[in-house]
């Protein structure tokens, strides 16, 4: 039995060593193109690099195994209970934040503040609620979002909005709903995060709810409704950052101590992004532009890390 156990690491540990750097891929796109800006630093530096796509769920499971190595752009928002417990079970490595910090939340165009005055204020909503009313919404107003857990049912319940959640398949979706809207003019109210393209190209702004507390999440007394939680938005000013696994930090310690300082501004991560769900370009080669004319700051960052 020992002997199958000893054989089982070997194989295992061989195969670490001959596997390329597996850095993860997500289903949206300012991810998309941080991990491919990477595996094309890899590239030019000699190492073997291959992308993976894999839902945010399964890329856990991956890099604390090591079957993945890099994730690029970790959310607070949505990815932090996972992250917390992992990092703290030493079972990925934190290689920090970007300097820019990141909001989710509800999002309107410019324009729709004309329709709902009062606006930002969440409680504008409650007087216009019919503004954003749809055909088969019976007269309450749709919020559309994504598949991501959110608890907006519950603050749309809290906050006695008169709301309903159209929840999308994924990201696309709710672009197609938002530029479907301002190409018409019609009021909508979306989920939408920052950084992504979105900033880059639409004048709007992001509901303020009540601000964000733990205790607004457990402990009903909290907050404007002192029945029910979630009576609050979702944090303003989380962190974004870069993890990997324990194998990648190890075996290649001058490559993650590089990725540790990559770091990238909130505009140019949107304006990045634009060019690919704007301007039609592949992730792929927004990825090249940036690694080629960016040449001489991620030279300095991995300039002792090329491949023997």
């Amino acid at each position: 039995m020992m002997k199958r156990a000893w054989l089982f690491l070997l194989l295992f540990n061989s195969y670490a060593l001959a596997a390329p750097i597996r850095i993860v891929v997500n289903d949206w796109t300012s991810q998309q193109i941080l991990a491919n800006i990477a595996e094309q630093i890899f590239i030019r530096l000699g190492y073997e690099v291959e992308l993976i796509e894999v839902t945010v769920d399964m890329q856990w499971f991956l890099l604390k195994t090591d079957r993945a190595d890099l994730q690029l752009e970790v959310w607070q928002g949505t990815m932090e209970d996972k992250f917390t417990q992992l990092h703290r079970a030493g079972a990925i490595v934190d290689l920090g934040n970007y300097s820019m910090v990141t909001r989710e939340d509800w999002w309107y165009p410019l324009y729709v503040k004309d329709m709902c005055p009062g606006l930002p204020d969440w409680r504008a909503l409650r007087k216009c609620d019919r503004v954003f009313a749809r055909i088969g919404s019976k007269g309450k107003g749709v919020y559309v979002s994504g598949p991501w857990e959110k608890p907006d049912r519950a603050r749309i319940k809290s906050l006695g909005l008169n709301f309903i959640v159209k929840q999308l398949d994924n990201g696309e979706a709710i672009w197609q709903e938002l530029k479907g809207a301002i190409a018409d003019k019609r009021p909508i109210l979306v989920f939408n995060w920052t950084p992504n393209w979105v900033g880059a190209v639409y004048p709007g702004e992001f509901v303020e709810f009540p601000a964000h507390s733990k205790a607004c999440e457990q402990d009903k007394q909290w907050g404007v409704n002192s029945k029910l939680a979630y009576d609050c938005g979702n944090p303003k000013a989380g962190w974004l950052k870069k993890v990997s696994s324990n194998r990648f930090a190890k075996m290649f310690p001058c490559l993650a101590s590089g990725i540790k300082k990559l770091d990238l501004s909130k505009n140019e991560v949107e304006h990045l992004s634009a060019k690919v769900d704007v301007e039609r370009l592949t992730v792929k080669e927004v990825a090249i532009q940036w690694v080629n004319m960016n040449k001489e700051n991620w030279q300095l960052l991995f300039s002792r890390c090329k491949s023997s």
